[in-house]
């Protein structure tokens, strides 16, 4: 719409208000704070225009709700300033307004200010956490937390997991008064609780912290594993003994053996481990173990495991290996004791029939690997001597099978054997060889070549001296402004000539 459309559509409004006895009054103006506490007793202003000293009055409402009188002014004629006193409840806050219309004039049309936003702060008080769920719970579950005030707005959030503050994460969301855990595991375990505030005119600050519930997230129970060992009996029977044990898992843990036939025993544990006595008859196959754990949400299986349990026999062999330095010089020495079979072997290691300990200050003894024994060796003074290993069985060892003996001494080590000082001599001789041949082929090759160079020499120069004569003759003989070519029965006669003299 044009600007002059409009001038004129406002002029003929105002006419027709004049005409039909209609007032305009001015816009008013409200004042007054933009924030106050309940229960806070605040006073609003209205001014207006009063030129033609009327009677006018003005109401306070909430913009959008015309039906609640929030407070009512009457100026009289002249006056241009009301005011509203109020005690301010939480419903008070919004947009307010005042309207100004003349009184004792039923068609006088209201004019309306420019909205005041104004907002009521409410202490906050009573923060409380809201949990639905079970105290304690499983991990990979999710945990969901809100939490609640009796009292407040305009509220600000923070939640505390052992009085450290909650970062927002992928796993840890929080929104206001929310706090959602997902795939909850143990770290996750502990007291939450939610500190709310509120802030008045940025000056003061209204907090409230809630109680502490307390989380226990549990670990589920890890794949147990399983171990055999052998017992011998006072009555020199034998028995297997059966261990069971987890990595992680929640406490009490309750372990199940099972055989091939079924269930065997079970226990529950304090521990993450448990152990068995099963009968055991030696050098035979006695069926399949396994082992199950249970902690109360999921069961867990180990592998099965053949209850076999074999003596030790022979032969007990031992390889060797060597380390060298940059030099080529043998510094390390690594022996490997193995027995035929035994299936719970006991590895002993001598050096000159003085039984070695698990460390000393030139060795240290390997015996991760059940079914062989390492030895690792420093060469030196001290590691001279001679060694070897015995292999009993782990739970009797009145027997022991003996290796052979390896002596190590450091220069007999480091020396060249005679069959290596054997091959490169021969190898370097072979060579000596081999160039001498070639220089003798080479220069009687040489000499060869030059006396047939010589003869081929003289027999070129008789040739040359015979045919000078007759070359010449026949250049001389040629008439050099014309050259004829030989007629055809000349070479005919040529040729007849050589048959005749073939035949």
């Amino acid at each position: 719409m044009s600007p002059f459309f409009s001038l004129v559509l406002l002029g003929l409004c105002r006419c027709s208000r004049q005409s039909t006895g209609q007032m305009l009054l001015d816009y008013p103006r409200l004042l007054g704070p933009s924030e106050a506490l309940v229960k806070d007793v605040v006073e609003f202003l209205c001014e207006i225009s009063n030129p033609n000293n009327q009677s006018i009055l003005l109401r306070l409402f909430k913009q959008g709700d015309r039906q609640k009188v929030l407070g009512v002014s009457s100026l009289l004629k002249g006056g241009e300033v009301g005011y509203f006193p109020r005690v301010i409840t939480p419903s008070d806050e919004g947009d307010l307004e005042c309207e100004a219309s003349v009184q004792n004039i039923s068609r006088t049309i209201p004019t309306v200010s420019q909205p005041l936003p104004f907002r009521v702060i409410e202490p906050v008080e009573g923060a409380e956490v809201v949990y639905s769920g079970p105290n304690e719970l499983f991990e990979g579950r999710n945990l969901e937390l809100n939490c609640t005030v009796k009292a407040g707005n305009h509220l600000s959030f923070k939640w505390r997991h052992n009085a450290r503050l909650v970062s927002p994460s992928l796993f840890h969301r929080i929104k206001d008064d929310h706090l959602l855990i997902y795939r909850a595991t143990s770290k996750d375990s502990g007291a939450y609780r939610c500190e709310v505030t509120n802030r008045f005119n940025e000056t003061k600050v209204f907090s409230s912290n809630s109680s502490e519930v307390v989380i226990t997230v549990k670990d589920l129970v890890s794949e147990p594993s399983i171990l055999v060992t052998v017992l011998k009996e006072e009555d020199h029977s034998y028995s297997a003994v059966v261990t069971c044990q987890t990595d992680r898992g929640h406490l009490p843990i309750t372990f199940l053996l099972y055989g091939t036939t079924g269930l065997i025993s079970n226990l529950t544990a304090v521990d993450r481990h448990a152990a068995f006595k099963v009968p055991l008859v030696l050098d035979r196959h006695l069926g399949w173990l396994q082992c199950q754990a249970n902690n109360g949400d999921q069961t867990t299986h180990s592998q099965w495991l053949p209850l076999k349990v074999e003596k030790v026999g022979g032969p007990v062999s031992i390889q060797s290996q060597y380390d060298m330095a940059e030099n080529y010089a043998i510094i390390g020495l690594r022996f490997y004791c193995k027995a035929a079979k035994g299936t719970h072997p006991r590895f002993q290691w001598f050096l000159n029939q003085t039984l070695l300990s698990h460390r000393g200050s030139f060795y240290y003894v390997f015996d991760q690997l059940p079914e062989q024994s390492i030895l690792l060796v420093s060469v030196g003074r001290r590691s001279a001597g001679t060694y070897h290993c015995e292999v009993s069985d782990s739970f009797d060892n009145t027997t022991a099978i003996s290796s052979k003996r390896h002596h190590v001494d450091k220069e007999v080590l480091n020396r060249l054997p005679v069959f290596v000082v054997a091959i490169v001599f021969g190898c370097f001789t072979m060579v000596i060889v081999l160039v001498s041949f070639c220089c003798l082929f080479g220069a009687l090759f040489r000499r060869r070549r030059s006396g047939e160079t010589s003869q081929s020499g003289l027999a070129l120069d008789h040739l040359v001296s015979a045919l000078g004569d007759d070359m010449e003759w026949w250049i001389k003989s040629e008439d050099p402004d014309e050259m004829k070519a030989p007629r055809d029965y000349e070479f005919y006669q040529e040729s007849e000539a050589s048959l005749d003299e073939w035949s």
